[in-house]
C-alpha cells in the first residue's frame, strides 16, 4: 500500500542548487546503504534533462523477500538519520519491488525476477550512469571484466 509522509524533514536535495549536483550525495548514500545490506547490480542514472520527476534513479536487486525488506529498512533508517524522509513509497515485499521517492532521487529495489520483467535499466539506457564505488574500485553493478 502506498503512503504519503507529510513529516518530511527536508527534501533529498534542493532543485534550485546552483551547482546542480546536490542530489549526488543522496544518490551515493542510498546506493551505499543498499550495498551494505548485500543488494547487488546497483546502478545509478543521472536523469536530469530526461525527466522532470527526479534528478537520479538508483536501481538495485535483492535475492529474497527478507533481503528486500532489509535493504528497504536500511535505506529508510540511514536517510532518516540524515534528516531525509521519502515523499512517497510504493510497491510490496510480496510483489518483489519497492520504490522510495525522495524528491530528486528515486530508489528502486527489486527482486531479480521483477527487475528483469520491468527492465527499468533499458528504459533509462540513454541516461548517463553515475559511477558507484564498491570494494573493488569498479562501478557497482559491474563485474571485474567491466560488463554493464
Amino acid at each position: 500500500m502506498a503512503r504519503f509522509d507529510n513529516a518530511v524533514a527536508r527534501p533529498a536535495a534542493k532543485k534550485m542548487d546552483t551547482n546542480g549536483d546536490a542530489f549526488l550525495a543522496d544518490t551515493l548514500r542510498m546506493a551505499g546503504l543498499a550495498a551494505e545490506h548485500k543488494a547487488f547490480d546497483i546502478r545509478a542514472y543521472d536523469v536530469r534533462g530526461l525527466t522532470l520527476i527526479a534528478d537520479s534513479f538508483v536501481v538495485c536487486s535483492t535475492s529474497s523477500e527478507p533481503q528486500l525488506k532489509a535493504v528497504h529498512n536500511a535505506v529508510m533508517e540511514g536517510m532518516k538519520e540524515e534528516g531525509v524522509r521519502p515523499l512517497y513509497t510504493e510497491g510490496s515485499l510480496q510483489g518483489g519491488w519497492k520504490v522510495l521517492d525522495y524528491g530528486t532521487v528515486i530508489l528502486h529495489i527489486f527482486r531479480e525476477e521483477p527487475r528483469a520483467f520491468y527492465d527499468i535499466d533499458s528504459l533509462w539506457s540513454d541516461a548517463p550512469r553515475i559511477p558507484l564505488e564498491d570494494d573493488g574500485g569498479s562501478p557497482a553493478g559491474e563485474s571485474a571484466g567491466g560488463a554493464p
